[in-house]
C-alpha cells in the first residue's frame, strides 16, 4: 500500500465531504411564500384547531390576534441601553423590534454595532411577547395594547447593576398590566415580566407567551460560498424530549410544532449569534411554530400555563429573553442546553474538548492564532505514537517491495494466490499494510471538528493573528497561508518517495497540492493556519523518524526498494 497516496485521497474525500454538506444545505432551502401558499391552505383546513391559519400565534385558552407585526402608522418607540445591549421597544405590544450588541462590531473596523433584531422593510426579525387568554390585553380584537412609558430613553448608569423599564396599560375594567424589561450589567439576558394588578370585581384570566418572528429569506440572499458550509440560520428549541433540535423554516412550513414541556426554550439561530425565549421554569409550557406565508415569515414561540388572578390581588408572570452571541458558559447559566446552540455537528464530542483546549491555551497566549498553533502542537504531540507507527509501516512496506514484486512475477494473474502470498509475507515480516492510514484516519475527524469550532466560536470572530491576518474566521485576504500550505504538502510528497508506477496516478498525485491549495483559498484563515502548522510538524516528525529508522537499518534500503 502506498501510504502517501492514501493520505491525499482521504484528505480529498474530506474536502469533498465539506462541499457536499454545503450543497445539501442549499438544497434544503425552504420554498418561497408564493410556492407554499397552497400547502398552508391545506394545513389550515386539516389543522387540529390549536393554531390560527396563517396567524402569528397559537390559540390557547384565549386567541391571539393574527396581526402582531409590531408596526403601526405612528410608532412610539423607546430606547433602553445597558453596557451590552441597546434595545428599541415598540409601545404597541411592547415588542423588541431592534437589538444592537454593543460589544460586537457589525464588520471588521466598523463603527456600527452588530444588529441582532431588526424590523425593516426587506427583513423582519423581532422578539414579541404578551398576555393572551380571556382577559389578556393581547387578545383584544381591536388590536394589541398600547403601553405608556414615562421616558423615551433609559440608560444603565455607571455603578448601577440593573435597569428596569416599566410600561403600563389599563383595560376598560380597571385592571392594570405593567410590562417590565429588566437588563443586568454584563449580561445578555433580558427579563420580561407582567405584573397583573386586578382591582376589578372579577377574576382575571391571562396566559403569557413569547415568540420570535423572522423573515424566511435571508436579507442578502446568501447562504455561504460554494466551497464552505454555511452556519445554520433558523428556528430551534429544547424540551423534555430533546435537549436541542433544529426546526428549520422548511419544517415550520410543513408542520406546526406543538409540544408540551417543563421549562424549555425556543430560539432563532444565526452565525455566531442567537435570540431565545426561555420559558418559565418548573411550569408546563407549550412550544409552537407557525408559518406566516402571506408575509414570507415564520415564528417559533412558547405559551406558559393559564393563570387566574383573583379580585383585589396581584400576580407576576415572567420569562427571560437571551439576545447575544453564542457564549457557551453564559448561555448554559441562563438555561439548560442553551449552550448547545453552538452547534459542532455530529463530531461534537471531539469539538467540545478541542474548543476547551483552544480556549485554555488562548488564556496564556492571548492571541487566538498562537492558540491555534499551540493546539496543533498538542494534537500532533498526542498523535505522535500513531505517526511513528505510520512511517515505520511505510519504511517496512518499501523494504518489502522487491519481495512483493517477486510474488507478482510468480503468481501472475492468479489474484487469490497473490493475496494469500501477500498476507503470509505481511505476517512473517510483522507488517500491517493499513498502519500508514491510521493516523490520517484519526486526523480527519479532528480536522472536521476544528473546522466547526472555528466556524461556530464567536470568540474567533474578528480575532486577529499577525500582520495581514485581521480575522481568523474568514479567508486569508492575500491567500498567503493557502499557498504556504500547498508548498508544505508538496514538500511532504517529495520527502515520501512513491512506489506508484502508473503514469496517470503519478500525475494525479503531483497535482494534489495544487488542488488542495485551490480548496483552501476559501477556508477560514484559522483552519488553514492549523493545516499549515500541522504539515510543518509532519515534515519535522517525518525527517526525525526516518533518521531513527535509518540508524536501525529499517530505512536504509529505501533507494533499493524504489529502484
Amino acid at each position: 500500500m502506498e501510504s502517501q497516496r492514501n493520505i491525499l485521497i482521504i484528505a480529498l474525500l474530506l474536502v469533498s465531504f465539506l462541499i457536499w454538506q454545503q450543497w445539501t444545505t442549499k438544497d434544503a432551502q425552504p420554498e418561497t411564500a408564493q410556492q407554499s401558499s397552497q400547502t398552508t391552505q391545506v394545513q389550515a383546513s386539516q389543522g387540529d384547531g390549536d393554531f390560527i391559519p396563517q396567524g402569528d400565534l397559537a390559540n390557547g385558552e384565549g386567541e391571539v390576534p393574527t396581526d402582531t407585526s409590531a408596526t403601526t402608522a405612528k410608532q412610539n418607540l423607546i430606547t433602553v441601553v445597558s453596557d451590552t445591549l441597546k434595545l428599541t421597544i415598540d409601545t404597541q405590544g411592547g415588542d423588541v423590534v431592534r437589538a444592537e450588541l454593543l460589544e460586537h462590531d457589525d464588520s471588521l473596523d466598523s463603527d456600527d454595532k452588530f444588529v441582532l433584531l431588526a424590523n425593516n422593510a426587506n427583513f423582519v426579525n423581532v422578539a414579541q411577547s404578551g398576555l393572551i387568554g380571556r382577559d389578556g390585553p393581547d387578545s383584544n380584537i381591536a388590536g394589541r395594547p398600547i403601553y405608556h412609558s414615562k421616558q423615551q430613553q433609559y440608560v444603565l448608569a455607571d455603578g448601577q447593576d440593573s435597569l428596569t423599564v416599566p410600561m403600563t396599560f389599563t383595560n376598560d375594567k380597571g385592571v392594570v398590566f405593567t410590562k417590565n424589561f429588566t437588563l443586568t450589567r454584563d449580561s445578555h439576558v433580558v427579563n420580561v415580566s407582567y405584573a397583573i394588578n386586578n382591582q376589578s370585581g372579577e377574576p382575571v384570566q391571562a396566559q403569557l407567551y413569547g415568540q420570535l418572528k423572522q423573515s424566511v429569506n435571508s436579507p442578502d440572499g446568501k447562504s455561504g460560498n460554494m466551497l464552505m458550509a454555511s452556519a445554520y440560520r433558523g428556528p430551534a428549541y429544547s424540551s423534555d424530549e430533546t435537549r436541542y433540535t433544529k426546526y428549520d423554516f422548511k419544517k415550520v412550513q410543513e408542520a406546526n410544532l406543538n409540544q408540551s414541556t417543563e421549562a424549555g426554550w425556543v430560539a432563532m439561530l444565526q452565525h455566531y449569534f442567537v435570540s431565545a425565549w426561555i420559558a418559565p421554569k418548573q411550569e408546563q409550557n407549550q412550544l409552537y411554530s407557525s408559518a406566516l406565508n402571506n408575509r414570507g415569515q415564520a415564528a417559533i414561540g412558547f405559551k406558559a400555563p393559564l393563570v387566574t388572578v383573583a379580585p383585589g390581588t396581584e400576580q407576576t408572570l415572567s420569562a427571560d429573553l437571551w439576545l447575544g452571541p453564542k457564549l457557551q458558559k453564559k448561555m448554559a447559566a441562563a438555561a439548560d442546553n442553551l449552550d448547545l446552540t453552538v452547534d459542532y455537528g455530529w463530531l461534537w464530542f471531539i469539538a467540545q474538548p478541542l474548543f476547551k483546549l483552544l480556549h485554555f491555551l488562548q488564556s496564556f497566549a492571548v492571541n487566538w492564532g498562537l492558540a491555534i498553533i499551540l493546539t496543533t502542537f498538542v494534537v500532533r504531540g498526542v498523535m505522535y505514537p500513531l505517526t511513528k507507527a505510520q512511517y515505520t509501516s511505510m519504511a517496512k512496506m518499501r523494504m518489502l517491495q522487491p519481495k512483493l514484486k517477486e510474488l507478482k512475477e510468480r503468481y501472475g494473474s492468479d489474484r487469490q494466490k497473490m493475496s494469500q502470498g501477500m498476507m503470509e509475507l505481511y505476517k512473517k515480516e510483522k507488517v500491517n499494510p493499513l498502519g500508514g492510514c491510521l493516523p490520517i484516519l484519526v486526523q480527519m475527524p479532528i480536522f472536521i471538528s476544528l473546522y466547526w469550532v472555528l466556524m461556530e466560536s464567536v470568540e474567533l470572530r474578528h480575532a486577529p493573528f499577525i500582520l495581514w491576518i485581521e480575522d481568523l474566521s474568514v479567508r486569508d485576504p492575500y491567500f498567503v497561508l493557502p499557498v504556504l500550505m500547498g508548498a508544505s504538502m508538496f514538500l511532504i510528497q517529495k520527502m515520501s518517495p512513491t512506489t506508484v508506477t502508473d503514469p496517470m496516478q503519478q500525475k494525479v498525485m503531483q497535482f494534489m497540492p495544487i488542488i488542495f491549495t485551490f480548496f483552501f483559498l476559501w477556508f477560514p484563515a484559522g483552519l488553514t493556519l492549523y493545516w499549515l502548522v500541522s504539515n510543518v510538524v509532519t515534515i519535522t516528525q517525518q525527517w526525525y523518524i526516518f533518521r531513527q529508522l535509518e540508524k536501525k537499518g529499517l530505512h536504509g534500503n529505501k533507494n533499493k526498494a524504489e529502484s
